[in-house]
């Protein structure tokens, strides 16, 4: 699964955890390893851009999604090898998302991060126009980050470990490194 990410908002964010959270909510939805996502993090003044020229409403807005190939599910085995499909492109507005945070009373990456897993539902064919799909959606949503919060958290803690066992095989000489011949 390819995922690229460019940052055109003039803010200092985690790009990689943005990753992460689209692929984790790609892999959840068993999404194709070949599809491409691409997402773009912009200013106020692009998405508001973006949000009357596409939505024809006024003013910014925190995500927006745009799908463009459908993937294919199914396939005759004598085909020829399938080619990436194109997901589509979700737009995120991080100084948007920023107050949307401190209202929720979270942290930005983690708006971030439920922009993202919104995007990815999005481009998959979810909506939140209906009482019922909005159930559906944001059920679902909800499912996908409290699941990627808790895996980031397990890596997290895995990380911190491993390199507390690094230091400390290091200062008893078990590192793997060879022993100083001069002491």
């Amino acid at each position: 699964m390819s995922i690229e990410i460019a940052n055109e908002s003039g803010m200092r964010l985690d790009e990689a955890s943005i990753v992460s959270a689209a692929r984790f909510a790609l892999d959840k939805m068993e999404v194709s390893p070949q599809a491409e996502l691409s997402v773009l993090l912009v200013t106020l003044d692009v998405m508001e851009d973006l949000h009357e020229r596409w939505m024809d409403l006024p003013g910014p807005t925190d995500v927006m999604a745009f799908p463009m190939d459908e993937l294919e599910s199914t396939r005759r085995p004598d085909a020829a090898e399938a080619s990436p499909a194109l997901l589509g492109d979700i737009v995120l507005c991080p100084a948007f998302a920023k107050d949307q945070a401190r209202t929720a009373g979270h942290s930005l990456a983690d708006e971030m991060h439920l922009l993202t897993v919104h995007g990815v539902l999005h481009l998959l064919g979810y909506d939140h126009a209906e009482p019922a799909e909005e159930r559906e959606m944001f059920g679902l949503q909800k499912r996908i980050l409290a699941e990627f919060q808790t895996a980031a958290r397990a890596a997290r803690q895995r990380d911190a470990q491993r390199s507390a066992d690094d230091r400390l095989l290091g200062t008893a000489g078990l590192d793997g490194a060879p022993a100083d011949p001069t002491s």
